[in-house]
Order: structure tokens, then sequence, then C-alpha cells
């Protein structure tokens, strides 16, 4: 995917009002035509217009126009470019397939998810069009709350943690009640700044404030804060200490994520974004292996035997695997709710269908990994 991605970054680049192409953007060039427009209208109800006013005018349109028109000529050249590398890239064409939102429900459903992404992700500007035009009805206090979300979100990308403390304390029950280290690495963070700015001098204001805001949570940060003391010892070569990560940007950095993860847990979202993992997951490679696992099977003449699994096995990155998932030693074969993983007396586990291969015709089973017999009756359900 990075030739599509370079081409789409370029376009990306073209069309953004600080763009750095062979002219300027297509929406400077308008808001300079309409300010020269507003200037010649206020020149003629003053009575100060003349002919020059008019002549320059015609002149301004003229530029301006010239210069939209080679900005829009930029900007398709960059989307056939665009076309050109996803052709290459994707020699296949697309699948069909029947209509997934052919209902009502199912149309309001997607339009909601579409907005609550635009939404979550900061683009109220289009967020607000999309609601718009679609009709749909968002609860202001939603709005109200993503817009704080990212006012917060900004004020940490500028190194500023007040507004997420302030959240922090008010929401401490909620976050207490997750285990979440979120305050306390808000203070943290605050620290290490205090520290490394007061660099060569002293570090007592540094250490005044971990005082003030980190003894309550020595009990759960004991080794942390320990660890935030000591470092103070190597204050002005702390980068090449034992403590170095410490000085580490991503001490900050990490900051961000974990804010909106525990603001969203806090509204009953996930920590993340779904359009987005969609997306991530569906163009990571998925739809293309079920799509060859799919023409296979019509090769072959055979079909889908479940409709809540898939026939091949679709590799996910770590943060997209949301519950553990079982193979059986014995089949090899991943666990399903009909054929679930059993835990027998010895402690070993097989799923369901493998136990009952193992069973004597007397009811005992002798495991596969082990000398111990048990009935097959005795066998527990194991829920991961």
């Amino acid at each position: 995917m990075e030739g599509p991605l370079k081409e789409l970054s370029k376009l990306d680049k073209l069309t953004e009002k600080t763009s750095k192409g062979k002219g300027p953007s297509i929406e400077n060039s308008l808001d300079a035509l309409l300010q020269s427009l507003r200037e010649a209208k206020k020149r003629i109800e003053t009575g100060n217009a003349s002919e020059d006013t008019f002549a320059l005018l015609a002149q301004t349109v003229d530029a301006k126009k010239k210069e939209v028109d080679e900005k829009q000529k930029e900007i398709y050249n960059g989307i056939a470019r665009l076309g050109k590398a996803l052709d290459k890239k994707f020699t296949q064409s697309l699948p069909t397939y029947d209509p997934l939102f052919a209902s009502e429900a199912s149309r309001t459903a997607l339009e909601r998810t579409i907005a609550l992404h635009l939404l979550r992700t900061g683009q109220f500007a289009t967020a607000e069009t999309f609601i718009e035009e679609c009709g749909m009805d968002i609860a202001p206090e939603l709005r109200a709350q993503f817009i704080d979300l990212h006012r917060i979100l900004t004020a940490l990308k500028n190194e500023d943690i007040s507004p997420a403390l302030e959240w922090s304390r008010k929401n401490r029950t909620f976050l207490r009640s997750r285990s979440s280290p979120l305050e306390f690495h808000l203070h943290r963070s605050q620290y290490m700044r205090l520290l490394l700015s007061s660099r060569p001098s002293s570090s007592q204001p540094a250490i005044s404030y971990a005082n003030a805001t980190l003894r309550p949570f020595y009990s759960e940060h004991a080794a942390e804060i320990n660890r935030l003391m000591n470092c103070t010892i190597y204050i002005n070569k702390l980068e090449f200490s034992p403590y170095a990560d410490l000085a580490s940007p991503s001490l900050h950095c990490d900051l961000q994520p974990l804010f909106a993860k525990e603001y969203c847990a806090s509204l009953g979202m996930s920590r993340q974004v779904p359009l987005r993992v969609v997306g991530d997951i569906g163009g990571g490679g998925a739809l293309a292996r079920i799509e060859k696992a799919r023409t296979v099977m019509k090769e072959r003449k055979s079909e889908w035997s479940q409709t809540d699994e898939l026939p091949i096995e679709i590799p996910l990155p770590p943060e997209n695997r949301y519950h553990s998932i079982f193979a059986c030693p014995v089949s090899k074969e991943q666990s399903t709710e009909q054929n679930p993983p059993m835990m027998m007396t010895c402690g070993h586990v097989v799923t369901k269908e493998s136990l009952q291969k193992l069973s004597k015709s007397n009811g005992r089973v002798k495991c596969p990994y082990c000398p111990a017999e048990s009935n097959a009756t005795d066998a527990l359900a194991v829920h991961f």
C-alpha cells in the first residue's frame, strides 16, 4: 500500500489551505477574490470608484480564476495518479455482494455509525453537515461531550494537563473502579516536566509538586514513585542514567490515547474507533483473504458450513484481538459455542467433539496428555 498512500498524502497536501504547490490553494484564491469584491463594493458605495477600480477588479477576477483553474488541474492530476496507483496495487476487480444495507433500519444504523465516527475523531464541521443532510438526531449532550474530549486532547498536545486533571478529579470514582492509572500518569508527566525544566538549578519545585500530589497514589504505584524520586540524583545527566526512560517524550505522548480511552469508556464506548477498526482489518488483508477463500470454495463446489464463523484464519494485530481463542490440541480446531473447550478432571482441556471421540463405550476418557482417566460427564466447560 506504500504507493497509493504516498499519492494520497500528496493529494491531501494539495487540498490543504496552506498548500505548498505551484500556486495558492483554491480556498485562499477565493478568499482573496471575495476581499477584492468587498473593497470594490465599498468604494462604489462611498463614491470613490473610478474606471481604474473596475479595470483592476476585472484583472483580479481573471487572475484568481486562472489560479483556481491551475490548482484544480493540479488536483485532478493527483487524483488520476492515485487511481493509477490503486489499479496497480489491486489488479483484481472488486467482488460483488448482495446489498448489505437494504433495510431502513440498517441504513439508519450505518449513518449513525458514520456520524459518531466523525464526532469522535474531531471532524465537527463535516459531522454537522452529514447529520443535517441525513436528517439524523444526535443528542446535543453527546456532541458537547465529544467537543469537550477534543478540547482536552488539544490541551494535552500543547503540554497543558490542567483540563485533563480537572476531568480526572471529577471522575475519580469511575477511574478507580477501573483501576485506571490516568490521574497518576498526568501528575507523573507534570512532575517530570517541572524536573527537566529546572535543570541545572534546584529540583525543589518538582519535589514540592510530587509531595503535594503523588502521596495518595503511593500504595498503588510505590515502585514508580520511588523511581521518580531517585532520578533526581541524576538530574543533570538523566538521559544517560538508569532512569533515561523518564526523560523520554513517550512519557507525555502516551497521555492522549490513555485519556481518550478512559473518556470514551465513561460514555460506554469502546477504546478504539469502531469504523477505523473495520477499515484497518478489512483493508489490512481480511477482505482479500475472504474473497480468495470464497473463489476457491466456489471452484470446488463447496459451501460455507457456518454462518457465524469464517472458513479461514484471519491474522489480526494484538490490538484488534478482543477475546481469548482456544485451539484444541487434538483436533487443531478453534473452539466455538457449539464445540466449547472442556476441562477433564486432570486439568487438561480439549474441545467437546474431541472429548466425545476419545470417550470409550463405558463413558471413560483417557487423557491424551497424561495417564489419567475420567468420566466424560465429569468434564467441565471452560469459559475464557
